[in-house]
């Protein structure tokens, strides 16, 4: 399980397109003493880079390299070399592609696969939320020492990271938006300190996308079958149909 790794942090806006960069220009950017210089950000921020680049799949560990080395996946140079499908992720499309790869399997974001996955109810509370990702903890990694204010972090982290933000007193640094709040996959509930998972129909998640992630999915659960039924790409663990609600 992978749990508060974020550093507190969502992702921002350029922070995915500035990891990849760096790390084509320099595989070991990121354990480098000049990585903030680099990236720009605090020692903090850099590791939060890291870890998003890492969960998204658009960079992965060079396991023939002793120095931490970074190299970009095929789904990262496609989607994020110069001349790739959305370079600087202005289409919505490409949130959604990268919302999915996220939650594919081998995810590095346990309690992200949690919320849309395993998670049940459609109105809840973040205590609802973080005791059900408590009790996943503790029947899927039964020997898993990861601490509750680790769980903690990743559920505040996964609301800031949907849920628009409203400013109080001027703008602050932990209420800036992440691009994914675009997503609608999660709304504030007409009753205060409730949240709703957002079932139906979404703007922006083009038909080329849904189709990707069935193929994916298909070819990843479907043991060399042929086909595949509509409802488990509706309803299945791991689906479209519940990592797109």
């Amino acid at each position: 399980p992978a749990f508060a790794r974020h550093e507190t942090f969502h992702p921002r806006f350029g922070w995915l397109k500035k990891g990849f960069d760096s790390a084509i220009k320099n595989p070991s950017v990121f354990s480098e003493e000049s990585a903030s210089v680099v990236l720009g950000v605090g020692k903090n921020m850099v590791r939060a880079i890291r870890y998003w680049c890492l969960a998204y799949k658009i960079l992965r560990e060079d396991t023939t390299n002793k120095r931490h080395a970074l190299i970009p996946t095929p789904f990262g140079q496609r989607l994020l070399n110069s001349d790739g499908w959305d370079p600087y992720l202005e289409d919505l499309g490409s949130l959604w592609l990268l919302h999915w790869y996220l939650l594919k399997s081998p995810s590095l974001a346990t309690a992200w696969y949690y919320a849309f996955n395993v998670f049940n109810r459609p109105v809840f509370k973040p205590d609802d939320l973080l005791n059900g990702l408590t009790e996943y903890r503790d029947y899927a990694f039964p020997s898993s020492k990861v601490i509750s204010s680790s769980l903690s972090k990743d559920i505040s982290c996964l609301l800031r990271m949907y849920v628009e933000q409203k400013a109080v007193d001027g703008p602050r640094e932990d209420s800036i938006d992440s691009p994914f709040v675009e997503l609608g996959l999660i709304k504030p509930y007409e009753e205060a300190g409730f949240f709703a998972m957002n079932v139906g129909h979404k703007p922006g998640l083009a038909p080329e996308i849904i189709v990707a992630a069935c193929l994916d999915f298909a070819f990843s659960h479907g043991e060399g079958a042929r086909t595949v039924s509509i409802t488990r790409l509706l309803h299945d663990e791991c689906s479209p149909g519940l990592c797109f609600k």
